[in-house]
C-alpha cells in the first residue's frame, strides 16, 4: 500500500511539474513600464481572449489575437502580418493564464514577449483605457 501511495504521489507531482513548464512566466515589468513602452512605440499590447470577450469590452491600445488562433498552428507569415517583430509584445487575457500560454507560442516564433498577469479588469483599474 505504501509503495502504491508513493507511486501515485510521484506521478501526480510529475504531471503537475510537466503541466507548469509549458507556459511562459508573467513579466516582472510594472504596469507603468508597460504603459510607457506602449505609448513610446516600443511595445504592442495583444489581447489573447476570444472574439466574443473582445466584443464585450477591450482596451483601446490592444490588438486582438485569440489564443485559439495561436494554437491552430498559425504560420510565421500570418503572424508577421498581425504583429510587428521589432517591438516587445505584451499579452493579456482575463486572468493572466492564457497570456502566458500565448507568450510561449509567440516566443517560439521569435518574438520578444512578456505576458501580463493582471487581467482585463485589473488593467482597466490600473488606468488602461477601455475602447469606445
Amino acid at each position: 500500500m505504501k509503495v502504491l501511495s508513493t507511486l501515485i504521489l510521484a506521478t501526480a507531482g510529475a504531471v503537475m511539474l510537466a503541466g507548469s513548464s509549458f507556459a511562459a512566466e508573467p513579466t516582472k515589468d510594472s504596469l507603468a513600464t508597460v504603459q510607457e513602452n506602449i505609448s513610446d512605440g516600443k511595445a504592442v499590447l495583444v489581447d489573447v481572449r476570444e472574439e466574443r470577450e473582445w466584443d464585450s469590452g477591450h482596451l483601446e491600445e490592444a490588438r486582438l489575437l485569440p489564443l485559439s488562433d495561436l494554437r491552430s498552428d498559425i504560420d510565421a507569415s500570418s503572424l508577421k502580418k498581425r504583429l510587428p517583430d521589432d517591438r516587445i509584445i505584451y499579452t493579456h487575457c482575463k486572468a493572466g493564464v492564457r497570456s502566458c500560454y500565448a507568450a510561449d507560442i509567440l516566443e517560439k516564433h521569435g518574438y520578444e514577449v512578456r505576458a501580463l498577469k493582471p487581467g482585463y479588469q485589473q488593467l482597466l483599474d490600473a488606468g488602461f483605457r477601455k475602447a469606445k
